[in-house]
C-alpha cells in the first residue's frame, strides 16, 4: 500500500514538473538535460568540435544536449543500460567502476577529452546519508578516472548529494583542479539533496 501511494505521488509530481512537460516539446528524453544547460549557461562550458566523455549516460539527454551543441565534436556515452543511439555518440554499455570498461573509453578517445561529465548515481535506498555517501564514492570515482585522461585545461562535472562525503569530494577536487565551484541548479528539484559539482582546469 505504502508503495502504490509513494508511486501515485511520483507520478502526480511528474505531470506537475514543467521541465517534464518541456522535455517532451524540446524532444528530450528526460528532464535532466535542463540541469546540464543551466550549467553550461552558466559556466560555459561546451563549444564545437570538443571531444566530452558522459558517463552514467542513460537514457540519454544529456549526450542529447551535448551533441547539439559540440557540433562535429566526439561524445562517448557510457552507462549500465542501453540507451537509443544519438547523433555524434559512440556508446559504451557496462559498469564505468570496472577497469576493463574504463580501458574501452580510453581506447576510443583519439586525443584528450575537453570535458568529462558524470550523472551517475547509484539506486536510491531512501536513506539520505548511505545515498550521499553511495553516490560521492561515484563521484570521486569518475573524478579520478577524469584526472588520467582530461585535456590540462578541461572540465569535470558531476552530480553530488550533499551529506557526509561533501566536503571529502570537494577537498580532492581542490588537489586536482585550480577552480572548483558548487552549483544548484533551479530545475533541480527543491527537496532533492543534489547539487553538481564543476572542476575546471588540472594542475
Amino acid at each position: 500500500m505504502k508503495k502504490n501511494k509513494i508511486s501515485k505521488n511520483w507520478v502526480n509530481k511528474q505531470r506537475r514538473d514543467t521541465y517534464v512537460r518541456q522535455s517532451k516539446v524540446d524532444g528530450y528524453r528526460a528532464r535532466s538535460a535542463y540541469k546540464l544547460i543551466e550549467i553550461n549557461e552558466k559556466f560555459k562550458i561546451f563549444k564545437g568540435g570538443m571531444c566530452v566523455v558522459d558517463i552514467g549516460a542513460a537514457p540519454g539527454s544529456w549526450s542529447q544536449y551535448i551533441s547539439k551543441v559540440v557540433k562535429n565534436g566526439k561524445i562517448i556515452s557510457v552507462d549500465l543500460k542501453e540507451m537509443e543511439k544519438i547523433i555524434s555518440s559512440t556508446q559504451i554499455k557496462g559498469d564505468f567502476t570496472d577497469p576493463e570498461i574504463q580501458d574501452q573509453i580510453k581506447n576510443h578517445l583519439r586525443k584528450k577529452p575537453d570535458v568529462v561529465v558524470s550523472d551517475m548515481a547509484v539506486n536510491t535506498t531512501g536513506i539520505k546519508n548511505i545515498d550521499a555517501i553511495q553516490t560521492g564514492e561515484l563521484c570521486m570515482e569518475a573524478m579520478i578516472f577524469t584526472k588520467s585522461v582530461i585535456s590540462d585545461s578541461g572540465f569535470f562535472i558531476s552530480k553530488i548529494f550533499m551529506g557526509s562525503t561533501f566536503n571529502e569530494i570537494v577537498a580532492l577536487s581542490k588537489k586536482i583542479f585550480k577552480e572548483v565551484k558548487v552549483f544548484k541548479p533551479k530545475s533541480s528539484r527543491k527537496d532533492s539533496k543534489e547539487s553538481f559539482i564543476i572542476c575546471k582546469k588540472l594542475r
